[in-house]
């Protein structure tokens, strides 16, 4: 167990995001990546840059902006909609953002810069409106020209992860122990459910409502009207997104176990697998394979069966690179964005063939 390790890196990450801005270099990195994509590139968030990477090839496409400043700095993870790439900026001036995802280059006359603090989480597009949380508590309401369309919903507590939709019910999770149910027709919240811990990360859409992992060390659900129910279990805080593959939901804690829970079953598939070190980020599902990241720098293929297919020391040249990162799907390969390794981004195959690994132009 490693938690006063992640709780210092979390709160030095946090607290150099300034210091990051001051650098020119473009390889001077304080803050663990964002990472999205779509079928043709990847959307790296990292430090004071954004990059689009081609996934054929690894190579840089473009990066935003031209040069460090103390008003760029990005935690988030970009989200893609409506052609526009979407995430606002840790740095000095607030920022909220779209870029044109070909081009890299700015889609709004204006950033937002409405909001008390930063942005750590990413948003949701949800009927040409885009709910941005932010850590000041509140939820903004653009729309897709980034102009305020409502008036923003104070929430409270620091809002770290996206929220998450099913029609027109908006799940939002704050680290102040709750979980907020907006509707979005309204724009009023439904039902608030306190779940008795720190809630990271993103809920999981369900059938009905969502699943929650938390610092309880527990997934609960929780229903579209606020009932709450403990599903499951861990030994140590549960930080990513819980995913789900057809009735398995797979999640992980900070001691590094990866469970594999049967939802209708109610009861856990796995005896203890526990593959390399606390685990932040979210499990990955894709094929057959349930891929896992480690705080300590390891990239694991699982089978359903709980064997390791093959693992893979992302920088074995780094000793001091980390994975905070949930991998990312496209195509055929698997991306992962390690942290303090000698590359930003890395590319495998189901097989675990490394394809490429992209470090910045100079």
């Amino acid at each position: 167990m490693n938690i006063k390790k992640i709780s210092l890196i979390l709160l030095l990450t946090l607290g150099a995001f300034a210091l990051s801005a001051c650098s020119g270099g473009r390889t001077a990195v304080t803050t663990w990546p964002g990472l999205t994509a779509d079928a043709e590139r990847a959307y790296l968030t990292t430090g004071s840059y954004i990059y689009a990477v081609d996934l054929k090839t690894g190579k840089e496409v473009w990066h935003y902006p031209e040069s460090a400043d103390g008003k760029h700095v990005y935690f988030a993870t970009p989200v893609l909609a409506n052609g526009q790439l979407l995430i606002g900026s840790e740095g000095t001036n607030n920022a909220f953002v779209s870029l044109n995802p070909e081009t890299g280059k700015e889609s709004w006359a204006e950033p937002f810069l409405g909001a008390k603090s930063k942005w750590i989480a990413s948003p949701l597009v949800l009927n040409d409106k885009i709910y941005a949380p932010n850590t000041d508590g509140f939820v903004y309401i653009l729309d897709m020209d980034g102009k305020p369309v409502a008036d923003p919903i104070e929430v409270g507590g620091a809002l770290w992860s996206a929220p998450v939709a099913e029609g027109n019910l908006i799940y939002i999770a704050s680290l102040d122990h709750h979980l907020h149910i907006l509707d979005a027709t309204t724009n009023q919240i439904s039902a608030t459910v306190d779940v008795g811990g720190a809630i990271p990360s993103s809920p999981l859409i369900a059938e009905g409502g969502v699943y929650v992992g938390s610092f309880t060390s527990n997934v609960e659900f929780i229903s579209a009207t606020g009932g709450q129910s403990v599903l499951a279990g861990a030994t140590n805080w549960v930080w990513g997104t819980p995913v789900l593959d057809g009735a398995t939901l797979y999640y992980a804690d900070l001691n590094g176990n990866v469970y594999s829970f049967d939802v209708l079953a109610k009861k856990q598939n796995w005896s203890e697998v526990t593959p390399d070190g606390p685990i932040v980020a979210s499990p990955l599902v894709a094929g057959d394979q349930i891929y896992v990241a480690s705080e300590a720098g390891a990239f694991f293929a699982l089978d359903q069966d709980a064997k390791i297919v093959w693992e893979k020391e992302v920088d074995a040249d780094s000793p001091k690179d980390t994975i905070y990162t949930t991998p990312v799907a496209t195509g055929d390969l698997i991306l992962v964005a390690p942290y303090k390794a000698k590359f930003l981004l890395t590319a495998y195959d189901a097989d675990g063939k490394q394809a490429w690994t992209f470090v910045p132009e100079k």
